[in-house]
């Protein structure tokens, strides 16, 4: 997470140009006819805004004004799918907000960082497991979940370092080239906490995940000879 006063007012400017619109749009997209008439969709809604709003509290603050936390989003992805993803990310935001943790004017950096480029990332990800088709459901658990959030990790690190240094105003450290191996201690904990809670999601309560196919997943093994 960056606060503001490492961010130019051309960056937080544009965050918020990009960041609502993309909130209108999950909006319009969200369900909100199956959310208003099904209690349990409403409890997994307010359940993830509640769960990513206590894993960001738990997080490591600089004196350079930048902070380090979990983002989350994978599973909340799968979980809710992508509208209500980036609502309940925005809603745990505002309660952030509230409590003096994020800067009201960095939301929209913040949002585009940590909640839409992650949804962004496992939705393309679910989409191409999808498309193959698999038949093993450990495909999706790895792809989707353990894969996508690695990649989601390594590509907001990635853009905000590259904001931070655009900006000018953050004093990069000068150890930036062996940062590279730090990496791993930042993507792999994302990976595993993302991915172990979509893994006892799909063996416990897989209707609870919008993405997950259970007629496929889930259906009697085949062998090579049976009819396709």
């Amino acid at each position: 997470m960056i606060g503001a006063q490492v961010l130019s007012d051309q960056s937080l400017v544009l965050g918020w140009l990009a960041y609502a619109p993309l909130l209108a749009w999950a909006i319009w997209r969200s369900p909100w006819v199956e959310l208003f008439t099904d209690r349990r969709r409403q409890h997994l809604l307010f359940g993830t805004i509640f769960a990513l709003f206590a894993l960001w509290l738990v997080r490591r603050d600089f004196d350079t004004g930048v902070s380090y936390h979990f983002i989350g989003m994978t599973a909340v992805t799968l979980l809710l799918d992508w509208p209500l993803a980036i609502l309940g990310g925005f809603i745990a935001q505002v309660g952030l907000v509230a409590l003096g943790r994020q800067d009201l004017s960095a939301m929209g950096v913040n949002g585009l960082l940590l909640i839409a480029l992650p949804v962004l990332v496992t939705e393309i990800c679910a989409i191409l497991v999808e498309r193959a088709q698999p038949r093993n459901l450990f495909v999706y658990i790895f792809v989707s979940g353990f894969f996508a959030a690695a990649l989601a990790a390594l590509l907001c690190l990635l853009a905000s370092l590259g904001l931070l240094w655009l900006d000018g105003l953050f004093a990069m450290p000068e150890w930036l080239e062996d940062f590279i191996g730090y990496l791993w201690l930042i993507i792999f904990p994302e990976a595993f906490i993302n991915g172990m809670v979509i893994s006892a999601l799909v063996v416990f309560c897989p209707e609870w995940l919008e993405t997950f196919n259970r007629t496929r997943y889930l259906q009697a093994p085949w062998k090579d000879d049976d009819p396709q």
